[in-house]
């Protein structure tokens, strides 16, 4: 049976959700649903902004990094009328289901958006973070680690030139998956994050034992420290001021920032996103609601929207390898 279904994108943007999107419209259109897209994420749904999505829309789409529907944060949609008034806006529209695509915050408003509005929900979670509970990996989050990787790799080219410590710091909010994986795809030598973290001090005495340890075996090296944002009191400039008070001169922090949410989606995540795609609009007119699609060991598994923004642990075996390849004491 034929419904129609509305789809925006919210919060931080993640390379492949346009891929997301193609998947979603395609999808739409062999079953024969019609398909709008709402503008500047829940902002659109309170102001009744959106546009019709069809097949002409998809040229190119794959490829392309942020979002066709934009994104933004809305505090009005946190109000209960706020909700209420976007929950009219789409009975006035005659919405079937409404699809998500975006991280804890986005699922947490679409939770919020339930209790007023009784059509379907559906979270796609698209976020580089990956700090989303109940799937493997999230949309954008490929992209970002290939991102973090190639620009760590550039600073280890004038690391190696002047024979400095680089700390460079990389998004996750409060989680460590991208700083973990960026870490050990360019060899770094030390990683902070926030699920590990054992206090300054302590941090701070482990990042100098092994710069001392790899100089004394090598002469003066470069030496790189990933850090995970918000992981270190004051960030990375507080983080070189205590470096320096210990002895370690000439260091230099790098913070990547949002080049890490931009640029063409790497295979994995176009895959990953069209996968959540169309299975999302195969779910559509089920008794399924309230719900995010993600991807456990390449299948696609149902998850209840309301346990997604638990606490999400770290690959336990790339813990260990970071404990034996990395972060080891040599003392």
């Amino acid at each position: 049976m034929s419904k129609r279904i509305a789809i925006l994108t919210s919060g931080g943007d993640a390379p492949g959700m346009n891929a997301c999107i193609r998947a979603v419209i395609i999808a739409c259109q062999k079953a024969g649903h019609e398909l709008y897209g709402y503008l500047h994420g829940y902002n659109g749904l309170v102001n009744q902004e959106y546009i019709s999505l069809s097949f002409d829309t998809t040229h190119n789409l794959i490829q392309q990094g942020g979002t066709i529907l934009h994104s933004a944060r809305c505090k009005t949609f946190e109000t209960d009328d706020g909700a209420q008034k976007s929950a009219e806006n789409l009975s006035k529209l005659a919405i079937d289901t409404l699809i998500v695509i975006g991280g804890d915050g986005s699922f947490r408003g679409l939770k919020h958006l339930s209790t007023f509005w009784s059509g379907q929900t559906i979270g796609i979670p698209g976020t580089i973070d990956n700090d989303i509970n109940g799937t493997d990996a999230t949309i954008g989050y490929y992209t970002a680690i290939d991102t973090a990787m190639s620009s760590i790799d550039k600073v280890r080219d004038t690391a190696d030139a002047f024979e400095r410590v680089f700390l460079v710091e990389v998004m996750g909010r409060h989680a460590g998956f991208l700083a973990l994986n960026a870490a050990l795809s360019s060899a770094a030598d030390y990683v902070l994050l926030p699920e590990l973290f054992e206090g300054c001090e302590q941090e701070l005495d482990n990042i100098i034992c092994q710069i001392k340890a790899q100089r004394a075996l090598k002469g003066t090296v470069s030496f790189i420290v990933v850090v995970a944002e918000n992981v270190w009191p004051g960030g990375l400039s507080a983080l070189s001021t205590a470096l320096n008070a210990k002895g370690i001169d000439d260091v230099r922090p790098v913070t990547l920032g949002h080049v890490q949410r931009g640029g063409s989606p790497v295979s994995e995540d176009r895959l990953l996103a069209t996968h959540l795609g169309a299975y999302a609009v195969s779910l559509v007119g089920s008794e399924n609601t309230n719900i995010m699609v993600g991807e456990v060991n390449k299948l696609p598994v149902v998850v209840p929207l309301d346990t997604c923004w638990q606490n999400k642990p770290l690959n336990s075996a790339q813990v260990d390898i970071i404990r034996s390849l990395m972060n080891a004491r040599y003392d």
